[in-house]
Parts: structure tokens; sequence; C-alpha cells
């Protein structure tokens, strides 16, 4: 019989769709089921993105430069200079999602059996993308208990070896919504400089943050330029995770130049999706004051009601979508598939994403799960019973 690959049977299930077949035999047993387990966001896309693929005269739907259209990559540029980021057209690479940029930089900058170091919990997929490159990932375990802060850059110090490339965060954080601070990206600014790494930022929730507190870019540090990479999308911020739009933005002319070759070979990114996400960059500001208005609302009232179950404990998220909640289980995933295959309360229960997946040390986060509050606030709190009704019975 033919043999699958060593890397594919290393690669690793998602922790947030794994329980979906669960999820949906509840469903035909009759139970409603509130996904609190994937960021996929209930906001509607602005209708400037959905009236220009409506309207567009195209006659063949043909490829499009292999990074990206120059109109649009020149908007992307305006859309930085709009947030103090001076970056040019030439600096950019548009790609099939935020996930395709995480591949082509992974291939860009590491070869097979080099290291990269990543603060965790991180975005499950980064296991899945080093997988694929033959990377390895040495993590760098932040906590709880401090709201899952930047851990002290000693602990970065002494985790780097001849084979560490690069430092990799999210920011705002996937799973933890957690808003590094310009102090910390200084710090890993400084230490990526002294042992000659790249820093690559994953600022794709940069529109979702609250408390009057601003993002900080990693293209923003001066002396940084030959460092910086961000991976970006559009996924999130005007809701078309379906579009499949992200893009790589570096100074680096030697990496920009080398991505690109990984671009030529997929041959170009999604043209209709393209058209769509430049009308999107025309969004009025209203939308995204509206947006942050409303998940600030979900967080409030999410942080709120889960602070009143007795046992639990809840990081609270300064950006994203997302927060960590610690629960008194021994095993997350075990209750998570308990949820929808033998509970319910008024014949309703939850899916939610187990933590572990979010953590490459084996055996950490166990008891820990992720919600994404992308769901109305009256949702929310229907949600939140549930899991309290739920904890009174499960039995580990």
């Amino acid at each position: 019989m033919p043999q699958i690959s060593k890397k594919g049977q290393q690669m690793p299930s998602s922790p947030i769709r794994k329980l979906v077949p669960y999820a949906e035999a509840a469903e035909k047993r009759g139970t409603t089921v509130y996904y609190l387990n994937i960021g996929q966001p209930d906001i509607k896309t602005p209708q400037v993105a959905l009236d220009a693929v409506k309207v567009h005269s195209l006659e063949t739907i043909a490829y499009t430069r292999s990074e990206g259209s120059e109109d649009y990559r020149k908007k992307i540029a305006g859309y930085y200079k709009k947030n103090q980021i001076d970056v040019t057209h030439s600096d950019i690479i548009v790609t099939t999602g935020g996930s395709e940029a995480l591949m082509f930089a992974f291939g860009s900058v590491m070869d097979e059996g080099d290291e990269i170091i990543i603060p965790e919990p991180f975005y499950a997929n980064y296991n899945g993308f080093s997988t694929a490159s033959g990377v390895k990932v040495v993590p760098v375990i932040s906590k709880i208990e401090d709201n899952f802060a930047l851990p002290p850059i000693e602990v970065f110090e002494k985790l780097i070896t001849p084979k560490t490339r690069a430092i990799l965060i999210c920011n705002p954080g996937n799973p933890t919504g957690y808003l590094y601070t310009k102090e910390e990206i200084m710090k890993l600014a400084a230490i990526v400089k002294q042992h000659d790494l790249f820093l690559i930022a994953d600022e794709v929730y940069r529109e979702f943050v609250y408390d009057d507190v601003k993002h900080f870019s990693v293209l923003q540090v001066p002396g940084l330029e030959e460092h910086a990479i961000v991976i970006d999308s559009v996924s999130k911020r005007y809701s078309m995770c379906g579009a499949r739009i992200g893009y790589l933005v570096s100074k680096n002319k030697a990496f920009i130049n080398t991505a690109l070759k990984f671009a030529q070979a997929r041959l170009s990114p999604p043209t209709l999706a393209q058209i769509a996400s430049e009308a999107a960059l025309d969004t009025p500001q209203q939308y995204f004051d509206e947006v942050k208005a409303e998940y600030k609302k979900r967080r409030d009232t999410l942080m709120r009601e889960l602070e009143q179950i007795e046992g639990v404990k809840v990081a609270k998220p300064n950006g994203a979508f997302y927060c960590v909640v610690e629960l008194p289980v021994k095993n997350a995933d075990d209750f998570a598939q308990w949820l929808l295959e033998k509970f319910s309360f008024n014949n309703e229960t939850l899916m939610v994403a187990p933590a572990a997946g979010f953590y490459s040390t084996p055996g950490v986060g166990l008891n820990q799960i992720r919600i994404a509050y992308v769901l109305l606030e009256q949702s929310l709190v229907k949600a939140v019973k549930i899991l309290k009704e739920a904890l009174k019975v499960y039995k580990d």
C-alpha cells in the first residue's frame, strides 16, 4: 500500500474545526448550537465591496499580476499611510488569504530544520504552517495570570540558537486578544536586530483595538526595515473571510523579491476577490467605528457574565474578538465534545474551541478554551448561561 508522508502524518488537525461533525449531529437532533469556536464575524461585509463585484465590467476573469494588481497595491499603501506606516506598493505582495502570506514568509526566510520562536498560545495554524515548511516551532509560554503579556525578553534570549531565523507574533493576538504595547514591540525589535533575525507580525486584527489604546506596528519601528515582515488580510477587517485575500508587507527588498517567486509559482491571487477588496478600502470610517463599538459591547458583556461563574478564570482582551477562558475541568477537549454529544440546556448547547491546540508545548492549556465573541449580546448571555449549567453537571 502506498505510504503517506511523515509530514502529512504530523500535520495537526484544526482544534477549531475538528468538532464540526459533533455539532452537525447535535443540530440534526434538533439542538440549537451557539458557535463560539470560530472567528467568523456576523458583521455585514461593506456594501461597497459587494457592489464592486456585482457591477464589474470584465468579460474575461483573467490572471492578475502575481504580486496583485498595481492599482490595488497602491490603494493598500494608501491605507497604511493613513495609519502612519510609510510603505509603497512595491513593498506589498497580495496573497490568497493571510494563510498564504504566512506560507510565503516561512518559505522565504527559513529552510527545513530552522527554528521560529512564537509566544504561545498562538493561532493554531502556525503549527500547521511550520510542519508544512519543515520548520521547528520554539514556544515561549505566556500565562493567563499575566493576561498573556509578552514574556520577559530574557526568555527569548535563552531560546535563540544558530538555527533561529525569526520571531513571530500575532498583534492583537489570536486566541488571547492581547495587544502588545509599543514598549513590548521595541524590546522584540532590539533582540531581532541584535541577533539578525526577522520579526514577523500577524496584524490582521489591527482595526479591532479597544479601551482607547492604539495599535503599534512593527513597520513603525525606526531602523527595523530589513527585519520587519507584516502579515495582513481583509478577512476580519471587512468581514470578508471567504474572499481569501491577504498580503505581505515589508521594506526588505530581498525578502519581497524572494516571496514574489513563491507568488509566481501559484500564478496570481483571485481576480474577483481583489476587485471586492480594492473597493473595500473605500469603506467609510463610520463602519469601523460602529464595528469596534459593537465588539467592545460584546466583550464587556462576555467578561461580565463569565466572571460570575465560580472556578472560571478569563483574560481580558484589548483587541481582536477572542478570549481564553480557564475552566474547572481537567480536559477541555473532552468537555467540548461532551457539550455537543451529551448535554443541552433548554435544548441548546455550545461549540467552543479547546485551547490545547493553540499551544505547541504538550500538556499546556488542557483546561482552557477559546471563545470568539462574534455573536449578538443576547446570544452571548445565553451561551454563558449554558456553560454555567454544563459545568454544574460535567464530570471529568
